[in-house]
C-alpha cells in the first residue's frame, strides 16, 4: 500500500509542471495571437483606435481606481512612456471603473501623460480575458500580442522594460 501511494504521488508530481503551464497558459489565452482591436473615448474627449499604432510596440494597461497595486504601478508606467514614446513605443491605459471622473482624477493626481482610455461597458476588457486588475498586455509593432502580464508586483517593471527593448529592436 506504501509504495502505491509513493508511487503515485510520483505520477501526481510528475504531471504538475504541465498541469501549471496550462493554467499560466490559459490566463494568457491571447500571446501569440493578433491583439484584438477596439475604439475606445479618450480622457481628452477624443475615439482612440488600437489599430492606428500598427507599427509601434503598444503597452495596453487594463486598471481601475480601486486598484491598489494599478496606482503603484502607474508612475512607473508613465516613466517607461516618457522614456520610450519617442521611439516607437505608446501605452494606452484602459480605465474600467464605470465612472470616468474618478479615474482622470486619478490619472491627474498621479501625473499620467499616457493616454486614458474608458472601457466602462467593459467590452474590451472582456475581448482582452481582463480578469483581475491591474492586467498589461505588450503588442508588437505587426499587432501581435506578444507578452501578458497579470497582476503587479515591485520590480515587474523591470521585465516590462526588458521586453520592450527587445520588440522595440525587433
Amino acid at each position: 500500500m506504501r509504495r502505491m501511494r509513493i508511487a503515485l504521488l510520483g505520477v501526481l508530481l510528475a504531471a504538475m509542471p504541465g498541469l501549471f503551464a496550462a493554467s499560466s497558459l490559459a490566463s494568457s489565452g491571447l500571446a501569440g495571437q493578433p491583439a484584438p482591436d477596439f475604439v475606445l473615448k479618450s480622457a481628452r474627449g477624443t475615439n482612440l483606435r488600437l489599430s492606428e499604432y500598427r507599427g509601434n510596440v503598444v503597452m495596453i494597461n487594463f486598471w481601475a481606481t480601486w486598484c491598489g497595486p494599478c496606482r503603484q504601478e502607474m508612475p512607473l508606467l508613465n516613466d517607461l512612456y516618457s522614456r520610450y514614446g519617442r521611439v516607437g513605443f505608446s501605452l494606452l491605459g484602459v480605465n474600467i471603473d464605470d465612472d470616468s471622473r474618478r479615474a482622470m482624477d486619478m490619472a491627474e493626481e498621479l501625473g499620467v501623460t499616457f493616454p486614458v482610455l474608458f472601457d466602462e461597458r467593459k467590452e474590451v476588457s472582456r475581448l482582452y480575458q481582463v480578469e483581475a486588475m491591474p492586467v498589461t498586455v505588450l503588442v508588437d509593432r505587426t499587432g501581435k500580442v506578444r507578452h501578458v502580464h497579470l497582476g503587479y508586483k515591485p520590480g515587474y517593471e523591470e521585465k516590462y522594460l526588458t521586453e520592450i527593448r527587445a520588440l522595440l529592436r525587433e
